[in-house]
């Protein structure tokens, strides 16, 4: 009985081993995340999107005015609307406009963001690993998960 139980032990050890060390393979979901954004813009119809070099894409509805120098330290104040692919909303800053440190937001917004000026607002089609990556920050935001944002820039400072 001891020899079946430490048996058992071994093998559950050996498949924790084995499923640990399955690498997450980056490539292949960034061409993954990438197909489903070039699909999720055409099927919508989506006009005048641009892909930014770091694979963000973005629909800059308009620019806003303004000329502020973005950095990590910048200060914004934000409404927006965050979705996934399918439409579902995951967060609206309760409707209100949100305040924010630019360096303290996911990398896409810190892409994204200074695309615009204050009063202007953009389109951010963020794929995964420019969001949350291999991790679920909520039950409403799965793992690898393409985001798809509206935002209106109420004031950057």
């Amino acid at each position: 009985m001891k020899t079946i139980k430490h048996l058992f032990l071994l093998v559950c050890i050996a498949a924790c081993f084995a499923a640990c060390s399955k690498d997450f393979d980056q490539d292949a979901q960034s061409k993954k995340d990438r197909e489903l954004i070039l699909k999720f813009i055409a099927d919508n119809k989506i006009p005048d999107v641009k892909e930014d070099q770091s694979g963000v894409f973005y629909q800059v509805i308009s620019r806003g005015e303004g000329t502020v120098i973005y950095s990590a330290n910048t200060q914004i104040t934000a409404k927006y609307e965050g979705k996934l692919l399918n439409g579902s909303m995951f967060d609206n800053g309760g409707g209100e406009a949100i305040n924010f440190q630019l360096g303290g937001v996911i990398p896409g917004w810190q892409i994204g963001i200074p695309k615009i000026q204050k009063g202007g607002e953009i389109r951010l089609i963020i794929p995964s690993q420019l969001a949350y990556g291999n991790s679920s920050p909520s039950g409403s935001i799965p793992k690898n998960s393409v985001l798809d944002f509206k935002v209106t820039l109420v004031d950057a400072k």
